[in-house]
């Protein structure tokens, strides 16, 4: 079996290993943890026709720069508009590509989005705890955090040649309105607060981490509502605390909690806030939860396509040449 390195010569804050998330564990308080931008991270894997689900690197804003050892490997970086630098060559993410030993990749942050991904065609080595590898930000459980001076092994690493090249990301939309459903509180608030809290441009803050989304704007008045029980809360949930201000939750948020809920953010619009920078505009639609249930319907049936044109085998370079019909006609004989 052929084992690749990745030496971390440099690794911004909250750049993680994540798989899919640690299913099940909300009813003993532990977290899901899991990738911050859920397609994308399924992208890069499909992009490599890799198993679903399996660990990759979540590169943050602070970006992330190693040292391919040992052997080549292929790999897949998704995720935001972030700056792809191998060798000194500047590329853009959303791509597949080839390491070899002694090269240098740096992903660093680009024009847009707060999270990139990077598929590994093997299997990265990383301990697990209840069953998954996610590294959990605020306790450090699961796999270990990467940083500098450390190096991230990948066992059976291979080179697909064959996936090598571009992706097509893909596509949504690129206004700053997310879709809520309301509650499960809001008639803990102020009548006007609802009113309020659609009607608002937010920004995100730079409170922004993998727990949660803290948003700047108007504040939101409660109606005695810091009394309510404390229960499970979900990624998605717009939290608001005693001061007023509202809070998306996200990946590492708690499993339960006591301020109340204004609304919910739909699933497949979560991914894609997550992308948003602090100082970004930020705005809520609401819809009825029948209608919810459609549109979230909709997006699976499209994540499923979508990842299916990212999964195939595009060939040799010899059999894309001949497949393009790149040659035609002849030169005349003098």
């Amino acid at each position: 079996m052929t084992q690749a390195g990745l030496k971390v010569t440099f690794a911004g804050p909250l750049v993680s290993l994540q798989d899919a998330g640690r299913a099940g564990g909300l009813r003993y308080g532990v977290s899901p943890s899991g990738p911050m931008d859920r397609l994308a991270f399924a992208a890069a894997h499909a992009a490599l026709g890799n198993p679903a689900g399996g660990t990759a690197i979540e590169v943050s804003l602070g970006g992330l720069s190693v040292t391919c050892a040992d052997a080549p490997v292929t790999l897949a970086i998704t995720g935001g508009d972030f700056v792809v630098d191998l060798n000194g060559v500047t590329s853009g993410s959303w791509q597949v590509m080839t390491l070899l030993p002694n090269d240098r990749l740096t992903i660093r942050a680009g024009a847009t989005g707060s999270w990139a991904y990077v598929a590994v065609a093997g299997e990265i080595a990383a301990k697990t705890w209840m069953g998954s590898t996610a590294h959990h930000s605020m306790t450090h459980l699961g796999a270990d955090a990467i940083a500098s001076g450390t190096t991230i092994t990948i066992d059976d690493a291979q080179v697909r040649s064959n996936r090598i090249g571009n992706l097509a990301p893909p596509v949504q939309d690129t206004n700053d309105n997310v879709r809520v459903v309301m509650g499960p509180q809001d008639h803990h608030f102020n009548p006007t607060s609802v009113e309020t809290f659609l009607g608002s441009h937010y920004k995100v803050a730079p409170a922004y981490d993998r727990m949660g989304m803290r948003l700047d704007g108007e504040t939101l008045d409660l109606l005695g509502a810091l009394s309510i029980p404390s229960e499970p809360v979900l990624r998605g949930a717009v939290q608001v605390a005693g001061n007023g201000v509202p809070t998306v939750l996200l990946a590492d948020h708690q499993s339960t909690g006591g301020y109340p809920k204004i609304a919910t953010v739909l699933a497949c619009d979560t991914d894609r806030l997550t992308q948003f920078r602090a100082g970004d505009p930020v705005s809520f639609t609401a819809i009825l939860p029948e209608e919810a249930i459609k549109i979230a319907r909709n997006a699976a049936q499209n994540q499923i396509e979508y990842l299916e044109t990212l999964n195939v085998i595009r060939g040799s370079l010899e059999e894309r040449l001949m497949r393009e019909n790149l040659i035609h006609g002849h030169l005349p004989e003098d």
